[in-house]
């Protein structure tokens, strides 16, 4: 019998996916029985390879009748105590056998469609409280909805001549300031918003020129690339595309910026903090739960691009020592909220409630 299966019918590697990942192998290493189930040739699949326990079902588009067969067949043969899936796809194709003492948990990370795809489950985790708030208006049990945040990894300080030689491969000014953002190139992720108020950010500020690197693909980038080069942006920007393993770019950067017209938690702000960098946000729903106005990060409107360059401005200007302060509220807020401790803690508390056979890993 295996503790925990978790499904996701994916093909992507975003934030979902990079969480999942991260929450599989933490409850992995805890030496409890985990079983991973995602689609075969997935990047999720690809990424995770062989360091936890995998089975692949194909989970195709629409009502994959075989993919729920598959799956209530595999529940029957493994005999998980919870089976967790992930977004839409996953959860409405799962469909425990009549005869599982399994417990079906739903966590969902968006304000996703409910009827038809959510209500089977017997308990939903959304990663915000705005999330929770909305299941329960949807009709799920409001005693069934639980609020449980995601983590991300803390990061060591990189060496000194790993910064200088991707800086020198990005043919970066060694005094440059570095601006960092990333995400898929999609009309939410407000991209297009962070082009238009990037070129109203000086050149050079306190001598310094000023860099903009962005991370990420996805069906907008020729026109974003468009409308780059209409803005005359191609001296002091660099398209670095997706980044499976965005790190060593975050700690490249002095400040990020997330410029989304709606994210429901913003993983890239927690990321951001974790490699110790100032956010500069928009008020996105996740972010104004995550971050303190002016003590963890600066917020702007949404769709203001000149809002934000004056406020891209105002932090750069503001110089190193600003920076810093930002960033230490910023990890002080990750560290007391979204450390893999906490998150991986509640999550097992949450199982031995619905399920008592979980207590202790047994």
């Amino acid at each position: 019998m295996i503790h925990s299966m978790h499904i996701i019918g994916s093909r992507q590697l975003g934030g979902a996916e990079q969480f999942y990942m991260r929450f599989v192998r933490a409850i992995d290493q805890r030496g409890l029985n985990v079983l991973a189930v995602n689609r075969p040739g997935c990047p999720v699949n690809t990424a995770m390879n062989e360091t936890v326990p995998q089975q692949t079902i194909p989970m195709r588009n629409g009502w994959d009748l075989l993919s729920v067969l598959k799956i209530r067949r595999l529940i029957r043969n493994t005999g998980p105590l919870i089976v967790q899936t992930y977004m839409g796809r996953a959860t409405r194709l799962t469909r425990l056998p009549r005869d599982s003492a399994a417990i079906h948990v739903a966590r969902l990370g968006g304000y996703f469609k409910i009827k038809g795809y959510y209500q089977h489950a017997h308990a939903w985790v959304g990663n915000t409280r705005g999330i929770c708030d909305y299941l329960i208006r949807e009709g799920l049990a409001a005693d069934r909805v639980y609020h449980i945040g995601n983590f991300v990894e803390l990061s060591s300080p990189p060496a000194e001549t790993a910064l200088q030689a991707r800086r020198q491969s990005l043919q970066i000014p060694a005094d440059a300031v570095v601006l960092f953002s990333l995400g898929r190139f999609v009309d939410y992720k407000g991209f297009d918003d962070l082009l238009s108020a990037f070129a109203r950010v000086p050149r050079d500020i306190h001598g310094r020129p000023v860099i903009l690197v962005i991370a990420g693909d996805g069906p907008f980038k020729k026109s974003l690339h468009q409308l780059a080069r209409q803005l005359a942006l191609a001296p002091r920007l660099r398209w670095i595309g997706w980044q499976n393993d965005p790190g060593p770019y975050y700690d490249l950067a002095d400040v990020f910026v997330c410029p989304s017209r709606h994210e429901p938690l913003g993983n890239v702000i927690l990321e951001a903090w974790a490699h110790r960098l100032p956010v500069i946000t928009t008020r996105t729903q996740g972010a104004l739960e995550l971050v303190a106005e002016e003590e963890s990060g600066l917020l702007v409107e949404i769709r203001d691009p000149v809002a934000l360059a004056a406020c891209m401005t105002t932090l750069v200007e503001a110089g190193p020592a600003a920076w810093q302060s930002l960033a230490a509220n910023g990890l002080a807020s990750l560290k007391q909220h979204h450390t893999e401790e906490a998150v991986l803690k509640a999550y097992l508390n949450l199982y031995a409630e619905l399920q008592p056979g979980t207590a202790d890993g047994k």
